[in-house]
């Protein structure tokens, strides 16, 4: 007779674990069902349930250990042994992988939670920076109120289904295996609605539209979710219901980008203010000491002033979700040059010109001096 080790393929040290992985492999590899009846795969699945019958039992496996065949004889060996049922076996093995597929764990048909549900929302810059409260419409399932649920017509209730007996699981032979699944009956639910509710065709819920009002809380950013718990679909048999989720993205706004707690916003400075210094109105998302009722801020614009540079007000950004902190506006400016000119300004323009030397342009003076370079070493001249 073979070595019960040398059937499952594992050392006479291993533990627990790698000796049920090593039967979960061979037994399914070896199942008569998977291998069209086949009476060698069939000899061989028995041979391996015989081995794991008693090395899976820590006194069988002792005295396996230190007796061999005739330490067990009678209690799981191969003279009239009286092995585990191998319904147990599979349970306790694939029962995390198949469920109740092989009959250990029974479900009889009770309360059932209703679905979560998805909305999508939208909503501006200004309602994520300040907060708001939106009203939304959600179609979900609810309890029907002509039936109260039970899905049958009022002065009606449901009756117990004959073939499940009320337990909504039936059992069928297959191979070696006892295999529960939900009674195709009564669908699983141990019950028969014989005369069915006109409202909601013995399904007990209906489905309608909900409205719901909504707290978006202040520094909400694109992907943001929400979860209005007990909003979803309503329960089956009396469960509860499901919970609502609110996917929240930010639309895109027409004077501010968002990076991260920071705005950024470019804003175009006359020619003249960028030359001479001065200051410039802002869009803003707050009030303030420096903010009016218009939602402007005043920047000041430095003397000499290029396009790209960045102006940061601190605080004066988006606020945290989950704390006090505040980021920044930055503001880029933009030096704009004027268009459209009459003749006087003209004038005024060339006799500016003419008056201002490199001193005035340094970045273009440093930017002649390397493009020469440039040349000279192109063209060697």
């Amino acid at each position: 007779m073979r070595d019960y080790y040398e059937i499952l393929g594992v050392s006479r040290g291993c533990d627990e674990a790698a000796l049920k992985a090593s039967f979960r492999k061979l037994a399914m590899e070896h199942h008569p069902d998977r291998n069209g009846g086949c009476e060698e795969a069939s000899s061989r699945f028995k041979e391996i349930n015989e081995a794991y019958s008693v090395l899976s039992d820590p006194q069988k496996r002792a005295a396996y250990d230190r007796f061999g065949h005739a330490g067990v004889n009678g209690a799981g060996g191969a003279n009239g042994a009286q092995f585990h049922d191998v319904n147990d076996i599979f349970n306790e093995v694939f029962g995390d992988v198949f469920g109740d597929m092989f009959g250990g764990r029974r479900q009889r048909a009770g309360p059932a939670r209703g679905q979560d549900l998805r909305y999508d929302l939208e909503i501006t810059l200004e309602q994520a920076y300040a907060g708001a409260e939106v009203e939304i419409t959600v179609p979900a399932s609810v309890t029907c109120e002509t039936c109260d649920g039970s899905g049958a017509k009022p002065g009606t209730s449901p009756t117990v289904c004959g073939t499940c007996g009320g337990g909504g699981r039936v059992r069928a032979s297959q191979g070696f295996f006892s295999i529960e699944r939900a009674c195709p009956r009564c669908g699983g639910s141990g019950r028969l609605v014989l005369d069915p509710c006109a409202d909601c065709h013995g399904h007990g819920q209906v489905r309608k539209q909900r409205t719901l009002q909504v707290r978006i809380p202040a520094g909400v950013d694109d992907g943001s979710r929400i979860r209005l718990a007990g909003e979803g679909d309503a329960g089956a048999r009396g469960g509860p219901r499901g919970d609502l989720y609110i996917f929240l993205s930010v639309k895109p706004h027409e004077l501010f980008d968002r990076d991260g707690l920071d705005l950024l916003c470019t804003v175009p400075v006359p020619m003249t203010v960028a030359a001479l210094g001065g200051e410039i109105d802002a869009p803003c998302l707050l009030g303030g000491e420096n903010c009016d009722g218009n939602c402007k801020i005043a920047v000041k614009v430095p003397e000499g002033a290029q396009t790209g540079r960045t102006v940061r007000l601190k605080g004066r950004g988006m606020p945290s979700l989950r704390s006090r902190e505040r980021g920044d506006l930055v503001v880029e400016l933009f030096v704009e040059t004027p268009t459209k000119l009459n003749a006087r300004q003209k004038e005024l323009m060339r006799q500016l010109a003419e008056s201002c030397g490199e001193a005035q342009h340094p970045k273009s003076a440093s930017f002649l001096g390397k493009a020469k370079r440039f040349w000279e070493e192109v063209t060697g001249v």
